[in-house]
């Protein structure tokens, strides 16, 4: 049997794929929003798909609700800009995202994470505070 002759179940169920697609798009970033490193419970669209952006990888990100739904369909880097989590690495992350370097983009956000808290090694459940975040970036395998 050829690979052409074969059903896939992605392809009797689209929403299937979708929904790995998404999980996907969350585990290249532990489950973490690009913008502010709060879990991540939502895509948001770098270029919003009211001004033309498409859902594909390049330009969908985990975003934390709050982010999201702050950010609206206003142009990602300018929304991002004036927060006041606005870190620079973290920026140039979703740049080199946006191009299609996702391995670029996850060792930009490790940096931007201080290695001085491990939660996920440590199981500690602190509160995230904006200055020392409570886990660390692990790169995508």
């Amino acid at each position: 049997m050829q690979a052409r002759d074969a059903v896939f179940l992605e392809e009797l169920c689209p929403k299937l794929r979708v929904r790995r697609w998404r999980q996907n798009i969350h585990r290249f970033t532990n489950n973490c929003c690009i913008y502010c490193g709060n879990p991540s419970e939502s895509i948001d669209h770098v270029l919003p798909q009211s001004r033309g952006g498409l859902s594909v990888t390049e330009n969908c990100v985990p975003a934390c609700l709050a982010c999201n739904g702050h950010k609206g369909d206003a142009d990602a880097f300018g929304w991002y800009r004036r927060q006041s989590f606005y870190d620079p690495r973290r920026a140039m992350a979703i740049k080199a995202w946006m191009d299609g370097d996702l391995k670029l983009a996850m060792r930009l956000l490790q940096w931007a994470e201080p290695r001085t808290a491990e939660r996920t090694a440590q199981g500690d459940h602190q509160t995230r505070q904006a200055s020392t975040p409570l886990w660390r970036w692990q790169m995508a395998a």
